[in-house]
């Protein structure tokens, strides 16, 4: 049997390790269920949901070209009735987790990448304040090391 993307399987908890759990699917093929794919809520530890040899419906969330298989046992559950449909997940591109930086409202990690004058800045300004801040840092490493006599300092 085929393991197709998309369907929903039955299959038995064959191990359980802290990142996951391993399920033998039919046709003695074997998935992991991820521990953020185990359900809806938080899971610290995957043994308080589940135990070796339970039987659980799991659903195909990617099959890769050597043959790993992802799955999901929270996607695999029937939504209940009233309740609202999740947010569909959106790729972001490599990271996956958030936007890039630069499309970010502020620009960047510390609140904004703009210059007093409100224009961006270019590569030889960013190059140039890091290279500034760079030295500050070695400088003031260094009157520290200094300080508590060390990298050749006297011995007596």
């Amino acid at each position: 049997m085929a393991i197709e993307l998309g369907s929903k399987l039955e299959g038995k908890v064959t191990g359980i390790t802290h990142f996951g759990a391993f399920v033998l699917l039919p046709g003695n093929v074997t998935g992991l269920v991820h521990i953020s794919e185990i359900a809806d809520t938080y899971v610290k530890d995957i043994n308080d949901h589940l135990k070796v040899n339970d039987m659980v419906q799991v659903k195909v969330i990617n099959v890769d070209k050597d043959g790993k298989i992802g799955l999901s046992i929270r996607q695999a559950k029937e939504p209940a009735p009233g309740a609202p449909a999740p947010a569909p997940k959106r790729d972001f591109g490599p990271r996956g987790d958030r936007p890039p930086r630069g499309d970010r409202p502020g620009g960047g990690p510390r609140g904004g990448n703009r210059q007093g004058g409100g224009g961006r800045l270019n590569f030889e300004d960013k190059l140039n304040r890091f290279m500034k801040e760079s030295e500050d840092r070695l400088s003031a490493l260094k009157r520290n090391d200094a300080k508590r006599g060390g990298r050749g300092g006297r011995r007596g």
